[in-house]
């Protein structure tokens, strides 16, 4: 029979205060069996702080990327469309630019070197 893994908001939390406990319990094997214990309690203790902490600050930082993606577009509306009160367009013709259009034998003004031809 397999064993069911827990799905859920505090596994993250469980598994850091599991991992706090077995490092306070090494940490606490230099004073015996006692330290042992105390060690596995106070580092299970600030292992689930630290798992919640974590939780806590994942939650934060998915609400804020659910509420951006909802104002750019992406999971609302239209991604990239202009806004409704945008002006219409006078013409339905593509930019120059756009289209590709340059002016007449200009180099372009781009790179480090311009228009070495032309000195």
């Amino acid at each position: 029979m397999k064993k069911k893994t827990k799905k859920g908001k505090h596994q993250r939390e469980e598994l850091i205060g599991a991992s706090g406990a077995v490092a306070g319990a090494a940490v606490g094997a230099v004073a015996g069996p006692p330290g042992m214990v105390a060690g596995a309690v106070v580092g299970g203790a600030i292992g689930a702080a630290l798992g919640a902490t974590l939780d806590r600050d994942e939650a934060k930082r998915d609400a804020h990327d659910r509420e951006l993606d909802r104002e750019i577009g992406v999971t609302e509306g239209d991604l990239g469309a202009a806004s409704p009160d945008q002006p219409p367009a006078k013409r339905g013709a593509y930019s120059a630019a756009s289209a590709g259009a340059t002016g007449a034998g200009e180099a372009p003004s781009e790179g480090p070197m311009q228009s070495l031809d032309d000195e």
